[in-house]
């Protein structure tokens, strides 16, 4: 196209559009007027996101496997078996291990938390209707994906599903601006909203104003009504900051997520919630404090320390006198 003046006209008329398409996308939820568009988009391009990520990576199919763990995706070891079966039809180079490990603590935290899950690639990153921050998956409503279901990995909450295609899905990550869940502290059971804030920390609002937190401190989802978008009992992060007190209704913590939102690749879509809530069954175990060394000295005896001479030494000196003395008597007893 030659840059005329019409030319020109044009691309201001179509960026005003655009900005105007994510203004109303925005203010309209999920009950969006564009959300139709979305999903066609997503029917469209998803296969070809989809197809290429197969292309260029010879053992994604291998994740279909886990896809479908049974009824009730409770059995610790069906999924253990699948996860050797696995094992043995992957390569051994680098990068198939690092994903072997990534499958063991995603198929170990499912099991934990006794969520029902659908194996999952991340196939692309940052959808194109939006600035958000997401990915799409390579699972879509043939595989029983709806919308506004929890996602995690082998660390813990990585997102909730907001767009289903036939073939693929798009996951809102936690730590999007617009990203909002319920938590709940371990053990103290204060609850509050995490809100997602790109690369930093996300911040959390305490509903308890006098809530006594400290930085280490853990949290996991409260869960949702219905189990939708959250089911309770996933691990979110731990505190590394905490703000003063300020004697309001609410009190705001930084928590640092498990999840690394910037190398995603294999997670879990629960499409059944558990039966009971895992409470913090499914947080990480504490490191052990490494234990404390102790050593013992043993003090010299107190009159050769004080001394510093040798018994040995003293012995002699004392039998010389005595026999000194008995040569004095001696001549003592002579008589001229």
């Amino acid at each position: 196209m030659r840059d005329t003046r019409e030319s020109r006209l044009l691309l201001v008329l179509l960026i005003a559009i655009a900005f105007a398409l994510i203004t109303v996308d925005i203010r309209g939820g999920q009950e969006s007027p564009v959300d139709g568009a979305r999903q066609a988009a997503a029917a469209v391009f998803g296969p070809v996101e989809n197809g290429v990520a197969a292309a260029v990576d010879p053992v994604g199919n291998a994740i279909g496997a886990v896809r479908d763990s049974g009824e009730r995706h409770t059995r610790l070891a069906a999924l253990e078996k699948e996860n050797a079966e696995l094992k043995a039809k992957l390569g051994s180079d680098d990068r198939n291990r690092n994903r072997l490990n990534e499958l063991d603590t995603l198929l170990k935290t499912a099991g934990a938390g006794q969520y029902g899950i659908k194996g999952a690639q991340v196939v692309a990153i940052g959808a194109a209707q939006g600035f958000s921050w997401t990915v799409t998956i390579d699972v879509g409503a043939r595989d029983g994906i709806r919308r506004d279901m929890t996602v995690l990995n082998g660390a813990g909450l990585v997102g909730r599903v907001t767009t289903v295609g036939p073939s693929t899905s798009t996951v809102l990550l936690a730590n999007d601006p617009d990203f909002t869940v319920g938590t709940r502290m371990e053990k103290s059971d204060e609850l509050g909203f995490a809100t997602g804030q790109g690369n930093s920390p996300l911040r959390v609002q305490l509903l308890n104003g006098k809530a006594k937190v400290k930085p280490g401190d853990r949290l996991v989802t409260f869960g949702s009504r219905a189990d939708k978008p959250f089911v309770p009992g996933v691990p979110v992060g731990e505190i590394v900051r905490v703000d003063p007190a300020g004697g309001g209704l609410t009190r705001n913590v930084y928590v640092r997520p498990y999840v690394g939102f910037t190398k995603l690749d294999i997670v879990g879509v629960v499409v059944q919630a558990p039966r009971s809530d895992p409470r913090d069954a499914v947080l990480p175990q504490k490191p052990k404090p490494a234990p404390t060394v102790t050593v013992t000295v043993t003090p010299k005896p107190a009159d050769a320390q004080q001394t510093g001479q040798d018994p040995n030494r003293n012995q002699g000196q004392n039998q010389a006198g005595q026999n000194q003395a008995g040569q004095n008597q001696n001549q003592g007893d002579t008589t001229p």
